[in-house]
């Protein structure tokens, strides 16, 4: 088997930094060396990373590929060469695509499309319904993620609404449960009473307004509630408003069974941003205040928000166009979310060790994913080369997106990835792709 041996890194693990090499052998990680120590045998490839550093692969628990049935705007295979671009090695998918995948058949589908397309890492949700909560029980829990539940619509209407339902799925998934928390019946009431007020064709900076604070907070209060009635394993996805984290524990997350994620997109935007970007921020839930933006990038430097991710959403141009209630909410950020998270650390609000916390080793231990997420012997060698000393701007040219844009174009960041390695084999260095490569499917243990 092939040995590769990278270098005068500075390794970021565990809470640690320090100066070291990783051999690799085959598709695992086969020594971690500390200091200037050399490799047990000798190598076939040696990778000199002076000056960067090397970091386990990210694992982005919440994208929407819209593969399959949209694959005009995006699909499997472009948005993981997006991922391999980005440093980020396994993704979970959600199942709002068409056919949703809310049975047994469309989910083994997308995993046999998968096989087929993926560059990194992949699982998948399994979408909850009013009506199929008797087929969670029959999920394999080493093959799937976990369950989405949609407490608040969302691109794919795969509302579930009815109180029985919802009780029925959080006594019954025997799984991790990730709710999107917007309550829609606040929405509605919102909706009008903006639309008597100001017309039919509402402008972009009435979206926070109709998707507010309040349909926030109700809905994930109310899941909340439910998990600790049932007893159930819950995820509340993108919390974006201050007031949902007094719903959080400030405790470590093997304490814990309500966890929660923020995005980069209400970590990085504020509701300023939309006189500057219009619909190209909208997104489900709403990017909220400077203060509440501020209060989740603070919770990050505790135990409140646990994991990092990106609610990759892609869309074409031409469907974010209008205002508040005709453009499409999402955007694709996938690409850019490890060097949009190491600017709050250049700024000096996070340090890189938090960061790969987040980013890397909670995903991991918070699904249960085997041998992925840390740079221990014997895990797989999903690891990241990011220079920090790079300073460069986005440009279109560079998307792998194919909706051929992002909200980050224009922005300078102040890292860059320079090499990610999925399974042992580099699928991107040099700025490119190597879109032969196929990931794995990831395996839990439960």
């Amino acid at each position: 088997m092939k040995r590769t041996w990278i270098h005068h890194a500075i390794i970021v693990n565990e809470g640690r930094r320090f100066a070291g090499s990783v051999v690799i052998e085959g598709e695992k990680i086969q020594e971690v060396i500390e200091g200037d120590g050399a490799p047990a045998a000798v190598c076939d490839e040696q990778i000199d990373a002076q000056g960067c550093f090397l970091l386990p692969g990210v694992i982005d628990d919440h994208v929407h590929f819209r593969d399959p049935g949209l694959t005009h705007k995006a699909d499997m295979a472009t948005e993981t060469a997006a991922a391999a671009a980005g440093g980020v090695t396994s993704f979970m998918d959600m199942p709002n695509c068409n056919p949703q995948t809310t049975t047994l058949e469309a989910l083994e589908n997308k995993f046999k499309d998968a096989a087929t397309k993926c560059i990194v890492n992949y699982s998948f949700y399994f979408g909850a319904t009013n009506n199929n909560a008797d087929q969670l029980k029959t999920l394999d829990k080493t093959h799937v993620c976990g369950v989405k539940l949609f407490m608040g619509a969302s691109t794919g209407n795969m509302l579930v609404d009815r109180m029985e339902a919802l009780k029925k799925i959080f006594s019954e998934a025997g799984m991790l449960i990730a709710t999107h928390c917007e309550d829609q019946q606040i929405i509605r009431e919102n909706t009008e009473r903006f639309k008597q007020q100001y017309g039919e064709d509402l402008d972009i900076s009435f979206h926070p307004l109709i998707r507010s604070e309040e349909a926030c907070y109700h809905s994930s209060a109310l899941a909340v509630q439910l998990a600790k009635e049932t007893g159930a394993r819950l995820h509340i996805l993108h919390i974006s408003t201050a007031r949902e984290l007094g719903l959080l524990e400030d405790r470590p997350l093997h304490e814990k069974k309500i966890t929660a994620e923020a995005c980069v997109s209400h970590l990085m935007f504020c509701d300023e941003d939309y006189a500057q970007f219009g619909a190209r921020i909208k997104c489900n839930p709403s990017i909220k205040t400077k203060a509440d933006r501020d209060a989740l990038r603070k919770a990050l430097t505790t135990n409140l928000i646990d994991v990092i991710a990106t609610d990759h959403a892609p869309h074409l141009l031409s469907e974010k166009e209008g205002g508040a209630l005709k453009a499409v909410s999402g955007m694709p950020t996938l690409q850019f979310s490890l060097v949009s998270i190491y600017e709050l650390v250049h700024e000096g609000i996070l340090s890189i060790e938090q960061l790969v916390q987040k980013m890397c080793h909670a995903p991991a231990q918070l699904y249960q994913i085997s041998q992925r997420g840390f740079i221990r012997p014997g895990y797989q060698a999903d690891l990241v080369l990011l220079n920090p000393h790079k300073e460069w701007t986005v440009t279109t040219d560079c998307i792998e997106s194919k909706c051929g844009w992002s909200p980050m174009e224009g922005r300078t960041f102040h890292a860059q990835v320079e090499k990610t390695f999925v399974n042992g084999t580099a699928v991107y260095e040099n700025g490119k792709v190597n879109k032969a490569h196929r990931g794995q499917a990831l395996r839990f243990e439960r």
